[in-house]
């Protein structure tokens, strides 16, 4: 062979290895973005029930009889009582705990634990102590996903059980003076301690105590003694614990399970080893019995059987590559190369370049040509694939990770003529924040932190930077978007966009200039500017605006956390209320619901914090505490008051019924000219307040009642010709919708309204984001 020919040859090579290496950087762009065909494995026996409600129940365990372990000689506790709750939902049950999940991979089932009370009155006689127990004797407490936590002030507890066949108990002590001294987020002694569980233990109990005072030395912020086992990623210390958990009844904390008393040496010699087929058995650490697993390639309930996984049927579950094709085999799979190409080591190679074994010479100089030129040549190509590739996997990521899937479903189901939101670019919102200044921002609460953006047109725009977190955050995140896509009122805060490319999700919305109504009626100078005309103005443009979320919308909305910092102004003193990560979408056949108290203590209302039950009613008597804030210029809980003027819905409805509301209002706002309005106003807020949801008023009836209140303030004259049905059609604005258009962003679809709580009891509540 000539020279000449084995330089043609080496560019032949080039050009068709420059060709290959395209296709198959696409092809790997391409498989990044395919999700893995979900296959659904039966977890219960035949004719079984696998679910009780929201959660799975897979054999061993089961909810009638036949459906779940029973052999005597294995003495586990199978047995899940599926009953019905007080609110008519369905409720497992094992013993007297409620399950809230059981996974068969961990070996473990989370149950809701009791609280341990230390209570006392202010003098310092008890109110009642209890000491709840776990009595399950297959059972042991977790050490890996618990901790024993006892909070107060003037507290130590005990947590007593059974440790390799022996009694054991552990405790801890906590202190403090003043709550000053208390730091959110740390357990180390002050307000708050903490120990861990030893592997092993089962049949606990546990019981705080007063250390010496009976709490009459810090009765102010802390009147009781607490004490519970919660699983460990669901509790961070906050200060409001001291007074608040007296109201937390129950805890999450995860139970260790097996089956039988045996190891599985001995027991895969009984006719009783559940472990089934294509499993794995292993033993336990410090606790008797033994669990089941699938093996690799292999996918199901182990203790009924595991079954093969096709790893040929989504790319991620195979590292077939390219000009290979993937062969299912049981437990495993094979790469075999396409017709045309031959294997070389890992790889596949065209047939045309398979050389003959005598001319190895010639094979080494074309491979060190070909190798050279492809560094020299196509460096700075696969420096921007690879870059390039990486940008699009992140964005992708970020996508899913920022809820756009979620998006998606949520809005899929709204259809009709709808108002497009703009999509933003990330270094769109960078540049008109200044890369995020801290200078820029406005506010930030539990969610996010919200900017100041100026866009190249000058236009004001606010952006809401939700943290980095738990799913719950981006679930608050997907909710609040798909809230506002259902509401255009004057007086609600509009959306003008969204961003999902970036690490964490963005909202764009219109800037309001004069900051929050908590501001002006704190501030004490801004507070005189605040004229009674105006304060009138803005609770009845917030009731009209709550009312239109009620009753005027597609599907009627709670908003769930109304309070003045979620109220903006603008420089008119327009009112624009805002902040719906909390709220809830509900279904017109329903007119309460079920959900998990969220909400800022103050402005809570009692009877939904008591029974859990969310009804329009709930926003009513939130409201009724912002007019009570209006009127007098106190916030909803001052813990520097005496405890009986603490909370201000309590103090201003004593006040009301006691004829003193003069003496607690704001001096600026009384003059002789509006003693009257002043006085059907703190009723209608006293209407709002009252303890039970069915006697108070409805939104609509609120702003109808307002609204011509403000007639009367402006023209006084006129009273008696206030038109009630022109009061109510300014409360019915018509309802559009945002139509978000997702790319790798956001969706062109709409749906129904998402439950955006997640056991916010375990976490501090914020203040306005």
């Amino acid at each position: 062979m000539t020279e000449t020919s084995i330089f043609w040859e080496i560019c032949g090579a080039m050009g068709f290895l420059g060709m290959l290496m395209q296709v198959i950087w696409v092809c790997v762009i391409l498989s990044a973005t395919m999700a893995a065909a979900a296959i659904a494995f039966p977890i219960a026996l035949p004719n079984c029930s696998d679910r009780c409600g929201n959660v799975k129940i897979p054999y061993p365990y089961g909810t009638t009889k036949g459906c779940y372990l029973n052999d005597t000689a294995i003495f586990g506790y199978y047995f899940i009582n599926c009953t019905t709750n007080a609110y008519g939902q369905p409720q497992p049950m094992i013993g007297d705990f409620n399950v809230t999940s059981i996974s068969i991979e961990e070996g473990e089932i989370e149950v809701q634990m009791d609280n341990s009370l230390d209570c006392y009155d202010k003098s310092g006689a008890p109110l009642g102590n209890n000491s709840p127990s776990l009595t399950l004797p297959s059972f042991t407490v977790s050490a890996t996903k618990n901790k024993f936590v006892a909070v107060g002030c003037d507290t130590y507890a005990y947590l007593y059980g059974i440790l390799n066949g022996q009694n054991f108990s552990v405790g801890c002590l906590s202190r403090c003076q003043t709550i000053d001294n208390v730091v959110n987020g740390t357990c180390s002694g002050i307000g708050c301690c903490e120990v861990q569980i030893p592997e092993g233990m089962k049949k606990v109990k546990f019981t705080a105590y007063s250390f010496e005072k009976n709490h009459t030395q810090v009765w102010d912020f802390n009147p009781c003694s607490y004490a519970f086992i919660i699983r460990e990623d669901k509790f961070k210390f906050s200060s409001d614990y001291l007074i608040g958990l007296q109201y937390n009844r129950t805890f999450p904390m995860v139970l260790d399970w097996a089956i039988g008393n045996e190891t599985c040496e001995v027991a895969q010699n009984k006719a009783n080893y559940l472990c089934g087929a294509n499993t794995t058995c292993s033993n336990l650490k410090n606790q008797v019995g033994y669990r089941c697993k699938c093996k690799d390639g292999y996918e199901g309930n182990p203790y009924l059987s595991c079954q093969d996984i096709n790893e040929c049927e989504a790319k991620e579950l195979n590292n077939c590559t390219s000009y290979q094709y993937c062969v299912n085999e049981l437990g495993s799979y094979n790469c075999s190369c396409m017709e045309g190409y031959h294997s070389y080591g890992k790889a596949c190679v065209p047939d045309q370049f398979a050389f003959n074994e005598s001319s190895l010479s010639i094979k080494l100089t074309v491979g060190i040509g070909v190798g050279l030129l492809v560094l020299l040549v196509g460096g700075s190509w696969i420096y921007w694939g690879l870059k390039k590739r990486k940008l699009i996997q992140l964005k992708e990521k970020f996508f899913q990770q920022n809820g756009g899937i979620l998006l998606q479903q949520k809005l899929s189901n709204y259809q009709g003529s709808v108002e497009t939101a703009k999509i933003y670019s990330a270094e769109e919102l960078e540049k008109a924040t200044n890369n995020y200044d801290e200078k820029r921002v406005l506010g930030q609460g539990g969610y996010g932190i919200v900017y100041r953006g100026i866009l190249p047109d000058n236009k004001e725009i606010a952006i809401k930077k939700s943290k980095i977190g738990s799913q719950h955050q981006v679930e608050q995140f997907i909710n609040e978007i798909t809230v506002l896509t259902q509401i255009i009122h004057r007086n609600v805060v509009k959306l003008l966009g969204c961003c999902l490319e970036t690490e964490v999700p963005l909202l764009v919305y219109e800037f309001i200039t004069n900051g929050t109504l908590y501001d002006h009626i704190h501030d004490k100078g801004q507070s005189f500017f605040l004229s009674w005309e105006k304060r009138l103005k803005i609770a009845a443009e917030t009731a009209g605006a709550l009312a239109y979320l009620h009753s005027a919308t597609s599907v009627p909305i709670i908003h769930r956390d109304v309070k003045t910092a979620n109220i903006l102004l603008d420089d008119n003193f327009t009112a624009k209320v805002s902040d719906f990560g909390a709220s809830r979408l509900i279904p017109h056949d329903q007119t309460e619901l079920n959900t998990l108290v969220q909400g800022t203590f103050g402005y809570m209302d009692p009877e939904y914090f008591h029974t859990s039950q969310l009804t329009e009613k709930s926003d009513v008597y939130s409201f009724g505490v912002v007019l009570a804030e209006l009127l007098t210029g106190r916030m909803a809980l001052s813990f520097n008051m005496p405890e009986s003027d603490r909370n201000l819905a309590n103090y201003f409805v004593s006040a009301v019924n006691d004829d003193r509301l003069f003496q607690i209002l704001e001096d600026h706002i009384v003059n002789e000219g509006n003693i009257k309005l002043l006085k059907e106003v703190a009723d209608i807020a006293k209407s709002c307040l009252s303890l039970r949801g069915e006697d108070r008023p409805s939104m609509k009836e609120v702003a109808m009642e307002l609204e011509g209140l403000v007639i009367m303030e402006k023209h006084p004259w006129g009273n008696a010709n206030v038109n009630i049905e022109e009061i109510e059609n300014l409360l019915n604005a018509p309802t559009q919708s945002f139509n978000i258009d997702i790319g790798t962003n956001c969706s062109s679809n709409t749906t129904t309204g998402y439950d955006s709580m997640i056991n916010q009891v375990l976490k501090p509540l914020d203040g306005g984001r």
